[in-house]
Order: C-alpha cells, then sequence, then structure tokens
C-alpha cells in the first residue's frame, strides 16, 4: 500500500508562487509514474504534471512553462512548483502514484489539497 499526503496548498494573488508537496509512504520501491491532477469548481480531474522514475516529464499545456514537477526519492516527496499563477489555476490539487505508466491511470491518490489564485 502507497499513502499519498500533500501539503502547501492556500491562497495566492496572480503572478505569485506556490509549491505544493506530496509526501509519499508505504511501499514506495513499487512506484514507477508520480503525477499531479486538478479539479476546478464544475471541472473535471486533469492531469498537471507527470514524472517517472527516470525523471521524465510531461506537462498540460495550460502549465507549460509555468509549472514544475519534482522528485526527491531520498525525502520520498514529490514537488510541484508553480510560478506565474492565474486565477484559471484555481482548484483541488492531487498527488497521484502508481506502479506503471500506462496510459496515466493511477492507483493510488491523497486527499486533495486546495489551492485559490486571486486576481
Amino acid at each position: 500500500q502507497v499513502q499519498l499526503v500533500e501539503s502547501g496548498g492556500g491562497s495566492a494573488q496572480s503572478g505569485q508562487s506556490v509549491r505544493l508537496s506530496c509526501d509519499v509512504s508505504g511501499s514506495t520501491d513499487s512506484l514507477v509514474c508520480m503525477a499531479w491532477f486538478r479539479q476546478a469548481p464544475g471541472m473535471d480531474r486533469e492531469g498537471v504534471a507527470y514524472i517517472d522514475k527516470f525523471g521524465t516529464t510531461e506537462y498540460a499545456d495550460s502549465v507549460k512553462g509555468r509549472f514544475t514537477i519534482s522528485e526527491d526519492t531520498a525525502k520520498h516527496t514529490v514537488s510541484l512548483e508553480m510560478n506565474n499563477l492565474k486565477p484559471e489555476d484555481t482548484a483541488i490539487y492531487y498527488c497521484a502514484a502508481d506502479p506503471t505508466c500506462d496510459g496515466h491511470q493511477f492507483e493510488y491518490w491523497g486527499q486533495g489539497i486546495l489551492l485559490t489564485v486571486s486576481s
């Protein structure tokens, strides 16, 4: 089993930066892919950023160039550095993990953390 706990959300102004962290515990050696998803009010959940155990990253077009996903395997954390925030970045952000990188399907999920960006 794997447990994921997000931290670092809250409120920010447009143009500011926020860093989200995800503490990963349990069977961490089994994990190959990590990701951040978000769900805005009234919207479907969307994948924001992905990273595999080789360090390969992938981003949604809406955040490319502004967000950076990184993993510290020694500390078992996955972070999402978000720069130049926009009001449309307001959402509940979820950390996700999976033993494979198959089609962006993830087995393990955190409880989510709210980020509100005001103009």
